[in-house]
């Protein structure tokens, strides 16, 4: 295995747009580039089950999406590109990683505790409307990082909860089977471009102000013509600051062109002649990639033939593993004599629980301890920084069940945890600190 693993996914329930292309198509595919680096980039339409129910439009996202990828120049002989249907190992592992995880666990996922949220507001029952998919996505997440053993996974700020979900069933695993899984990393780009759409807002499918990323060149220039501006006229300085148009241009041009097209906003370049330059300027990098893209998508069964090649290539990895982690939970062939005869559980580690530090996306800190199969046993309120949080936790593993009367205020109550439970957990830690 090479000294780093990345893998991104993307649902296949949409076409992609100005905004999928600057802030993810574009930098994955520079980084796929590096050396060192193995990449992984699979088209998710199991998860895109969750959140469509229309086939047809699932099955052009995955043409649309994979074709996108591959004219932005994404190459499928130095990565691994797959479609996630094509790796019946993915669902299985789902299975195996659902039978660690507590449902407690499953009960904090941001997607799911949003929609019990809203439907708390509407006065209506808590999982009206709540699929077993939605409620197991985080399960399914888990199981496409860690049958690779990923080690980093560019996520935005919302998506960071998932992969500490996915450390902590693989942590619940690995204390039950043995050391089988890698424990991935969330990446974090801070300066992931965000474009503006037609209206200023953010770029997206739900605001209904997309640009296509490979829009007809004629379509491109009117949707780039209808983009709002202010009233001023031609000959009255223009701020660059809050310009769609501007951000748009940013995105694409060099710094040398953004320079020219800011001294131009000032000395009063008419709104029109803006939108031309901005035009010319996406369709100089786009249309190279269009042609590539339309061809692609002429040839449906060029594409499937691609993809399962890369199905195949990724399954080099991820049938040889299953096979493994099948015999380490005891799916194995009858005939077949475990090389210890002693069970299972007497090779378990005797690890103690855990605690667990990270941040919302409020800003504040956290912390939770949890049992080995990653039963949530002690909850913080939050804090306003790290260290503080760090302090906190110091004084639980140093004091144990003592700390818990001074620390009152800064945890919150866990539903269903006996006060034996807690007891225990706390001085497990303790003896652990003292050994």
């Amino acid at each position: 295995m090479t000294s780093l693993r990345v893998l991104t996914g993307i649902t296949t329930t949409g076409t992609p747009h100005l905004g999928n292309y600057v802030g993810a198509i574009r930098p994955a595919v520079a980084a796929s580039l590096k050396s060192g680096t193995e990449s992984f980039y699979f088209l998710a339409d199991y998860h895109a089950l969750i959140k469509c129910e229309d086939p047809l439009r699932i099955q052009r996202s995955t043409l649309e999406i994979a074709a996108s990828w591959l004219a932005a120049g994404l190459d499928p002989q130095r990565v691994f590109f797959y479609r996630q249907s094509d790796i019946p190992e993915i669902p299985e592992l789902t299975w195996l990683l659902a039978c660690v995880t507590g449902k407690g666990l499953l009960n904090r996922a941001h997607a799911y505790k949003a929609s019990v949220d809203k439907n708390t507001a509407a006065g209506t029952e808590p999982d009206t409307d709540v699929t077993a998919g939605l409620f197991m996505y985080p399960v399914l997440m888990a199981a496409d990082i860690l049958m690779f053993k990923s080690h980093k996974i560019p996520v935005g700020r919302d998506q960071i909860q998932h992969i500490e979900m996915a450390r902590d069933m693989a942590s619940s695993f690995n204390h039950l089977y043995g050391e089988h899984f890698v424990l991935p990393e969330a990446a974090i780009e801070e300066s992931v471009a965000t474009l503006p759409g037609l209206d200023g807002r953010k770029m997206s499918k739900s605001y209904d102000n997309t640009i296509p990323l490979f829009a007809p060149r004629e379509q491109l220039r009117r949707l780039i013509a209808g983009i709002v501006t202010d009233s001023r006229a031609p000959g009255e300085p223009k701020d660059t600051e809050g310009s769609a148009l501007f951000q748009l241009y940013q995105a694409f041009a060099s710094a040398e062109e953004t320079s020219a097209l800011r001294q131009a906003y000032a000395d009063g370049i008419a709104w029109g002649d803006a939108k031309q330059v901005l035009f010319e300027r996406i369709d100089r990098e786009v249309a190279p990639m269009r042609a590539r893209y339309e061809a692609l998508v002429a040839d449906p069964a060029g594409m499937e033939t691609l993809l399962l090649a890369g199905a195949a290539k990724a399954r080099q990895l991820a049938t040889p593993f299953m096979a493994e982690l099948r015999q380490a939970v005891g799916l194995r062939r009858l005939n077949a004599v475990a090389a210890s005869g002693t069970p299972a559980t007497a090779g378990r580690s005797a690890s103690p629980p855990a605690f667990k530090q990270y941040r919302e996306k409020d800003g504040q800190f956290y912390f939770k301890l949890v049992d080995a199969k990653g039963r949530l046993l002690l909850q913080s309120a939050g804090f306003a920084s790290p260290r503080d949080a760090g302090k906190a936790i110091a004084r639980l593993q140093d004091e144990g069940e003592t700390a818990l009367a001074a620390l009152a205020g800064q945890l919150a109550p866990v539903e269903g945890v006996l006060p034996e439970d807690l007891s225990m957990a706390l001085q497990a830690l303790k003896d652990a600190g003292n050994a």
